[in-house]
């Protein structure tokens, strides 16, 4: 059974420093803080089998940056 509280990034920046991050609500969305702006997961169908069990796979689809 998978794991609803937490999910694994696939894509985006090669030094994102989390692979496995927790996720609040149930939004189709992940957004991650990095760099002076978001990186932005979208869940797919996929699960990963992962050191802290089967967990949903967000892919990487956008970069935003923060305004300043």
């Amino acid at each position: 059974m998978a794991n609803a509280t937490k999910a694994v990034l696939e894509g985006g920046p090669d030094d994102l420093p989390e692979r496995i991050v927790s996720v609040t609500g149930t939004g189709p969305d992940v957004k991650v803080p990095f760099r002076g702006g978001y990186e932005h997961f979208k869940a797919t169908d996929r699960q990963k089998e992962t050191s802290e069990g089967q967990l949903p796979v967000y892919e990487w689809w956008e970069r935003t940056e923060v305004p300043g």
